[in-house]
């Protein structure tokens, strides 16, 4: 019985294992479209709190751009970790944007109870293609996207961020 029993278990750590590896796989970030940069950069949103947020002003340093949902779990639980980066950061010329792909009464109901230092642009559910123009293929959220001080897109990432990403993506900028 034992046999059988360890047999078994191997059969499910192997199971598991080819279901994480065709994940990643699966949800990797796939090459940005052709014209996927110049129809960031030219693209314009509404702010929660009235006004517009323009991609064009954005230029000039590292740039975050982190699409998310208030019905994304992942997305709200990067948000603290992504608002303390723009507060620390701001002063070194970096700059986080967070372009919500939701309805703009619940990203208003969702920033009065938690309030963001970066600015968020109202990108709705047709934010979804700018992403995908961006890599995200699938369309999962949360999708963060950095472009450099020139404006090129130099990272991405599929999923949560961690502060390691975080400094990875510092020192890959800081080092150009």
């Amino acid at each position: 019985m034992n046999a059988r029993r360890a047999w078994m278990v191997g059969v499910g750590v192997a199971a598991a294992a080819l279901g994480a590896g065709v994940a990643a796989w699966r949800l990797r970030p796939q090459p940005a479209a052709d014209g996927a940069e110049a129809a960031f950069w030219s693209a314009r949103w509404e702010r929660p709190e009235g006004g517009e947020l323009i991609a064009a002003e954005l230029r000039g340093g590292p740039l975050l751009l982190n699409f998310w949902a208030t019905w994304c779990p992942p997305c709200v639980e990067e948000l603290p970790l992504l608002d303390r980066f723009y507060r620390e950061q701001q002063t070194r010329g970096w700059r986080v944007v967070g372009l919500a792909i939701d309805q703009p009464s619940a990203v208003r109901a969702f920033l009065q109870r938690l309030p963001l230092s970066f600015p968020v642009g109202l990108a709705g559910f047709g934010g979804t293609e700018l992403a995908r123009q961006l890599g995200n293929a699938t369309g999962a959220l949360p999708f963060t996207a950095v472009f450099d001080a020139q404006g090129r897109l130099a990272q991405r990432k599929l999923g949560k961020v961690s502060a390691a990403d975080l400094q990875a993506w510092q020192d890959a900028l800081t080092s150009r």
